[in-house]
């Protein structure tokens, strides 16, 4: 903090010793921002005569040095240098005394003081294995020496230089330098007086001699959009979600109720921010029974037409909803209102963008320097360098960052297969086998089964999930078994299979009938997520209900069935915004969900809210049903009933929970009612209750109903089945 000088002028005495001059390239090097060690040439240090006081400050009209009251003024040395030297024994307490056009301030002068940032620290930097890296790279407000300011510390193994240029600097980084701590590629300094709210950029000069401004790339916020500067920050906010935290992993995720609402913030309701959010979107997800809500990226991205795939700020929350503290309240809200909160999370690749990551001290340093690996080649991005341990680590530890700073109950990996994969989009010639021959990426293997471990290990109860499309054996296998070690993996295959399905006309899907088995031939392979995600309702490819073939009605039931099949098939739930009222628009981040389908008055109001109401009830007797989750993993809690009615399009099956106790789902996909409609059911069941019916008038079906009680005679029943609809029975009544 500056402090305004009121001591009186050295009364006139003897001449001070003449400061020794800078050895020419040191002070060319300085000068130049391409000194690694500023703190050896200036602030204070024992001379013959005395001790030697030098400054940097450009554009100051005078320097001084105050020691116990007595100021001295140093002598300009040109382009902004000054110094004196005092016939001192050692080194005192003393400030600066620095006048400007404007009014002298008093300072504390940054090269006084010893490096903020411990051995063990740079060890664990240095071995790719710090996993709180956020607190030791990046900007950290702290008192240090018993002075307040920032920490400044940065990883820049290749350049020459590097100084802290801030908006109190106007941008220019002459006078505030950085030292280089070693091996590590570490570069540091305390600036005294500095606190939150700054907003600053690193000053880079490479080796090759070219000078630029790079953004932080452990900045914890940032400037919004388009502006690029980052911002010194501290927390300040008090969680509220201790119990939520407490008992978040009683049961693992695959043996409990998780169904997800995919939920783009900035356009769920546009203009609304992280702690506006707050107030309305815990309530709508808790009233429709979803366990969890996925957020798409939330890290700072430039870009809002990338929907947060392109992202530049890795440990800073999307600067246009708010603050760091803002996300807090909003994870805070959730986590009250009993629902999780999983965020996509993106290692795969980032921008090209100049002030950014992108060849950050001069050379590739966070994307691989083979130009051929370095390129993503659908993206027009770079890829990480999976293979650098520093950049492991970087990556290690902003997965943990999000789940201990944020509270966060799930990482959503996107894109892992382009990361598995050395051809993955790359054509014969384009790529270079690993080691043994193969085209699997083996750094990014490693990577992955590290940052897994290292969250499981650190977070108890947090779930990590892949978006991986191939086959790529062992996904959700442990690390210690030779997995990656994720906890859920999107079923991307009955996601396509399903939704070719379901878009066929009823008269042609006999010919499709193994689109919709299939997927229980691999079902247990893996731990699985069913997605109908923001992908599957973009680009053309329409939202869910306009999928559907039909008219109006035909669609908003085929709709409806769908999303009962879905919910009663083994695996997780996921479901994006605006496909829980069946909005007929495809998604736009530019105006978000159709919300207006669903005002009073409005003349298909009532359709719209049907579908709402049967997501709200799927999501309650799912919940209320262990049998549709506590053995999603175990081929013993499922069994066929029907998977060969192709000339009907019926499928029938059963679900089990630990006790044995069954749920019957039958989904009929033609546009007829089948009357007297047999099959087989477990024998130790008296009576059968509907449980749901997607052709429930209240959903806007035509309301062909099961009789209350159903008991089976030699082993079967015999059902009315509505047409394009999915009931649910089960044992007992609701």
């Amino acid at each position: 903090m500056a402090l305004r000088d009121t001591s009186p002028p050295a009364s006139a005495g003897p001449r001070p010793p003449v400061a020794p001059a800078l050895d020419p390239a040191d002070r060319g090097r300085l000068l130049a921002g391409a000194h690694h060690d500023p703190h050896a040439l200036l602030g204070a240090h024992p001379v013959p005569g005395g001790i030697l006081f030098r400054a940097l400050r450009p554009f100051a009209r005078s320097v001084a040095v105050l020691v116990d009251g007595r100021r001295t003024p140093l002598v300009s040395e040109g382009d902004g240098l000054f110094a004196v030297v005092l016939p001192l024994a050692e080194i005192p307490a003393y400030t600066l005394l620095v006048a400007y056009e404007g009014d002298e301030t008093e300072v504390h002068d940054p090269y006084r003081f010893l490096p903020a940032l411990g051995e063990l620290d740079l060890h664990l930097v240095r071995e790719g294995r710090h996993e709180q890296l956020w607190k030791a790279l990046g900007a950290e407000p702290m008192t240090h020496q018993g002075v307040a300011g920032t920490r400044f510390t940065v990883w820049a193994p290749n350049a020459q230089g590097v100084r802290v240029a801030a908006d109190f600097t106007y941008w220019d980084g002459t006078a505030f330098p950085m030292r280089s701590l070693g091996s590590s590629g570490v570069w540091e300094l305390f600036l005294p007086g500095v606190g939150e709210g700054t907003r600053y950029k690193f000053e880079i000069t490479s080796r090759h001699g070219h000078r630029f401004l790079k953004a932080d790339p452990m900045a914890r916020c940032a400037e919004v959009p388009p502006d690029t500067a980052s911002i010194v920050h501290a927390s300040h906010y008090e969680w509220g979600d201790a119990e939520w935290m407490a008992h978040r992993g009683d049961v693992p995720v695959h043996a409990a109720p998780f169904s997800v609402y995919e939920v783009h913030l900035p356009s769920w309701r546009p203009g609304l921010t992280f702690r506006q959010l707050a107030d309305v979107l815990p309530a709508y997800v808790h009233d429709l029974g979803f366990t969890h809500v996925e957020f798409m990226p939330v890290a700072q991205h430039p870009f809002s037409g990338s929907w947060g795939y392109q992202i530049t700020g890795f440990y800073a929350p999307a600067a246009r909803l708010g603050t760091p503290d803002d996300f807090k309240h909003l994870v805070d809200a959730l986590h009250r209102a009993g629902i999780g909160v999983i965020v996509d999370w993106v290692p795969a690749h980032f921008p090209k963008d100049d002030w950014a990551l992108a060849r950050f001290d001069g050379d590739p340093l966070y994307e691989p320097g083979n130009a051929q690996r370095a390129e993503h080649p659908d993206w027009g991005t770079f890829e990480f360098d999976f293979g650098r341990t520093e950049v492991r680590n970087f990556l290690v530890a902003n997965a943990v960052y999000w789940c201990e700073e944020f509270h966060i109950d799930g990482l959503r990996v996107d894109a892992v297969a382009s990361m598995l994969y050395l051809d993955y989009s790359r054509d014969s010639g384009q790529w270079t086998p690993n080691a043994f021959g193969g085209r699997e990426d083996l750094d990014a293997k490693a990577f992955l089964q590290e940052m897994n471990a290292t969250v499981y290990r650190r977070n108890p109860g947090v779930v990590t999930i892949a978006e991986e499309s191939t086959a790529w054996e062992g996904v959700t296998r442990p690390t210690e078994s030779g997995g990656l070690g994720f906890g859920l993996k999107w079923n991307m295959g009955w996601m396509h299979d399903s939704l070719e399905y379901i878009a066929k006309e009823p008269v042609h899907r006999k010919y499709h009938h193994h689109e919709m088995t299939f997927s229980m031939v691999y079902a247990y392979s893996e731990n699985y997520v069913l997605p109908i995600s923001h992908d599957e309702v973009v680009h053309g490819k329409q939202a869910l209900v306009s999928k559907m073939p039909g008219d109006w009605w035909q669609r908003r039931a085929n709709h409806r069935a769908y999303l009962a099949f879905m919910w009663a098939h083994p695996g997780k739930q996921l479901l994006f915004m605006g496909q829980e009222f069946a909005q007929g628009a495809e998604w736009s981040e530019a105006h978000g969900p159709e919300w207006w389908l669903l005002d009073e008055g409005y003349a298909a109001e009532a359709d719209h809210r049907g579908v709402r109401d049967l997501v709200r009830d799927l999501n309650t007797r799912y919940r209320a049903t262990p049998a549709l989750w506590q053995r999603d993993t175990d081929p013993g809690g499922f069994r066929w009933v029907l998977c060969d009615a192709a000339e009907d399009n019926v499928f029938a099956f059963l679900r089990y929970d630990a006790e044995g106790v069954p749920l019957l789902a039958v989904s009929n996909f033609s546009p007829v009612v089948r009357q007297d409609y047999r099959m087989a059911v477990p024998d130790d069941i008296p009576v059968w209750y509907e449980a749901l019916n997607t052709d429930d008038m209240r959903y806007g079906g035509s309301d062909v109903r099961l009789p209350d009680g159903i008991k089976p005679e030699n082993g079967e029943i015999s059902l009315t089945l509505p047409p394009l609809a999915t009931v649910w029975l089960t044992p007992t009544s609701v």
